[in-house]
């Protein structure tokens, strides 16, 4: 098996959902021109993939959603040792 990393991509990935409330479906995002390029291209990424309704953010999918969830119980897990929960 490959070594797997976490390349710049993945990670600016992971930056934009954590940006999302992966509970809240009424609030989405509009990422502007004038953002970076890293967070664009991570949002354009996202919605490729299925996991937001619009190229420039609109609201996480049913899918997103969960990617988003686990997203921020990896963060919770790896900077202060405890997951957040994940519904499933």
């Amino acid at each position: 098996m490959p070594n797997r990393v976490f390349c710049p991509e993945l990670l600016a990935e992971l930056n934009a959902l954590l940006r999302f409330d992966p509970d809240d479906t009424l609030h989405g995002l509009k990422i502007h021109k004038d953002a970076p390029a890293d967070l664009a291209l991570a949002i354009q990424r996202l919605h490729a993939r299925g996991l937001l309704t619009q190229p420039d953010g609109g609201y996480l999918t049913l899918l997103g959603r969960e990617a988003a969830a686990h997203a921020r119980a990896m963060l919770g897990l790896l900077t202060t040792g405890q997951a957040a929960n994940i519904a499933s």
